[in-house]
């Protein structure tokens, strides 16, 4: 039923089939004057006094208004800081109360502090003027947050700072990969009440501790709040609270924070203390009873009941590209068709697969929201280019040598070993009859006579990100500028997702008409793995350095390692391909001490036993 000069136009937006698609559908648009429905706001809140307008911006997020409503107010009160003490403060109360009962969400508190900082923004040359700014005692208490020193990731810590300025807490952000010096001394300059520490990698995880124990030797008193993906309240009762005699609290997210830090400085902190430290205590001794109990199988046992193949029937496929291949401004919108949503919801706390998340009744219709907007700054990011996709693969001759280390040859002599990956295998007691797994078991051992292969990886879509992040913050737009960086990490997650099909189906080539659909992609439908140093299969993050430096990753794409082997920019992922038929992923969480010594060995003396920490339980 559509005119089909209509349909023409918006084909071409829906498709991408020509870079005017847009303007020209708008400007159909603006000649229609039939009797089609047309989009009123609603402006009858306008009519609203000053400070009800200021409190109605500031929950539904609305930037429209917000300099001149609060100009005016400014002229009604007696200074500028009474603004932020007054109506301000009034509105983002409500915010806190709404998400605090569950009637808001993540987005729609990140959207009302973005209206709460341009408010701050415009009174902060009055509030200077009147020299009230360094006399302002009206904040709850002073937080310092950081990400650990070696870790690049700080989405989640940024939000944890706009959820808990909402809720009229002054913030110290340090950014991204602080020594615990830095810390410490600027916990000292600035005379914070709570120091928050963040980190995404497991190698985080050991920082902490350490940052734990350098609070316990400079005599420091105040709360130590940890959060990130890697951390747990297990973890941090084992690991993080034995090693400070003050607080030290476990945030499992976000919505969590304002609880946590509001107890920590009011009047029931002795009891929250108290408490928390003797659940902590309960959790150590429980560990420690089972612990007793928890079996491992002896290294020798677990390499003899390793998944065994049969490679006399098997041959593995040789690469139709081997070495090294370097893809430079990759199209973001051939990426962008790769992105899994589920883990973007997840990002902003909205709990739900997609695309079944926009029928809950409870967070459907801001998911929907949320989505129409990553949709439209994926548009300009792609239009724009404001990022640039980058990539770098490389397949070459490899064996196994032993049981767990495989050697990988140069591809124009498979005589010379270029590298020795090292692995690590399964070691908690398992069934009889199951076997105990270990990545190299997917590569034909070197007395099978077979050839076989491995692959690298390492992409990113994070370059140019900061540019944008510098752009947004300036404009007090701290809702953008986690926008894109969370894309940013998803369209990097996409990225790997299309290479791996290429390399499956083009480099490599071992499978043939491959015809999956981007959910059976997400499901793992496909043949072969491509598994990442640091995650569950390879849990250990320096074999990392050896993938960059056989792909010269720095060099090729611009990525960089971090001390503690994260890369930066932080949209980036790096790992190896497989491509046994009978290749699948797995879990270690932990080894016995057995393997330990034997890994350490295998590594050499470079090797920091710290990056072993997080598997084991001592």
């Amino acid at each position: 039923d559509i005119p089909k000069d209509l349909l023409t136009l918006v084909e071409d937006v829906l498709f991408n089939r020509n870079e005017n698609a847009t303007e020209a559908l708008t400007e159909y648009a603006e000649q229609v004057t039939g009797g089609g429905k047309k989009l009123v706001k609603d402006l009858k809140w306008r009519d609203a006094p000053v400070e009800e307008r200021l409190s109605h911006s500031l929950v539904k997020g609305i930037t429209e208004f917000i300099i001149e409503d609060t100009e005016e107010v400014r002229l009604k009160l007696p200074s500028a800081i009474s603004v932020i003490e007054g109506p301000l403060m009034d509105g983002m109360n409500i915010v806190g109360e709404l998400f605090g009962d569950g009637k808001m969400f993540l987005p729609q508190v990140v959207k009302s502090a973005r209206v709460m900082k341009q408010a701050v923004g415009h009174l902060t040359p009055f509030i200077e003027e009147e020299k009230k700014l360094a006399d302002d005692t009206s904040a709850k208490g002073k937080i310092l947050l950081a990400t650990v020193k070696g870790d690049v990731h700080d989405i989640g810590k940024n939000i944890v700072g706009v959820v808990l300025s909402c809720n009229n807490y002054d913030i110290v952000d340090l950014g991204v990969m602080v020594p615990a010096n830095k810390i410490l001394e600027e916990a000292k300059k600035h005379k914070v009440d709570i120091i928050g520490l963040s980190g995404l990698i497991t190698p985080s995880l050991d920082e902490m501790v350490f940052m734990a124990s350098e609070m316990e030797r400079l005599d420091f008193k105040i709360p130590l709040l940890i959060g990130g993906a890697t951390t747990s309240k297990v973890h941090t009762a084992l690991k993080i609270d034995p090693m400070y005699k003050g607080p030290v609290v476990h945030v499992l997210d976000a919505s969590k924070s304002v609880a946590v830090a509001s107890t920590l400085l009011s009047e029931a902190k002795n009891d929250f203390i108290i408490k928390t430290k003797e659940e902590y205590k309960v959790t150590r001794e429980r560990r420690l009873a089972n612990a007793k109990v928890k079996e491992f199988a002896k290294i020798e046992l677990a390499r003899e009941k390793k998944y065994k193949i049969d490679w006399a029937t098997y041959n593995p496929p040789k690469p139709k590209e081997l070495g090294v291949q370097v893809f430079n401004d990759y199209s973001i919108a051939e990426i962008s068709k790769f992105i899994d949503w589920t883990p973007f919801f997840s990002s902003w706390q909205l709990k739900g697969k997609y695309p079944n998340i926009f029928n809950n009744k409870v967070v459907g219709e801001e998911a929907k929201k949320l989505f129409q907007e990553a949709q439209s700054l994926l548009r300009r990011i792609i239009d724009e280019k404001w990022l640039t996709a980058k990539a770098v693969i490389g397949l070459f001759p490899a064996n196994a040598i032993t049981d767990d280390d495989i050697e990988v040859y140069d591809p124009n002599n498979d005589e010379r070993v270029i590298s020795t990956l090292c692995n690590l295998r399964q070691q908690s007691k398992k069934a009889e009859n199951l076997p105990y797994y270990c990545l190299t078991d997917f590569v034909a051992p070197q007395k099978s006579n077979k050839q076989d292969h491995i692959g690298m990886f390492a992409v990113t879509t994070g370059i140019g990100i900061e540019k944008w992040v510098k752009h947004f913050e300036e404009k007090n737009d701290d809702y953008s500028a986690i926008m894109l960086k969370s894309l940013a990490d998803r369209l990097a997650e996409a990225f790997a997702e299309l290479m791996h099909k290429r390399v499956r189906t083009e480099f490599w080539g071992y499978v043939n008409n491959e015809e999956l659909s981007n959910d059976e992609l997400i499901s793992e439908k496909y043949a072969g793995i491509r598994p990442a140093p640091g995650y569950p299969a390879c849990p250990e993050h320096s074999e990392k350095a050896k993938l960059f430096e056989i792909l010269k990753v720095e060099e090729n794409i611009g990525i960089q390692l971090t001390e503690s082997f994260a890369m930066y920019p932080a949209a980036a992922v790096s790992g190896w391909y497989f491509s046994h038929p009978e290749s699948r992923y797995f879990g270690i969480n932990r080894i016995a001490e057995d393997q330990k010594l034997d890994y350490l060995k295998r590594k050499g003396t470079e090797f920091e036993v710290r990056l072993l920490n997080p598997l084991l339980d001592n």
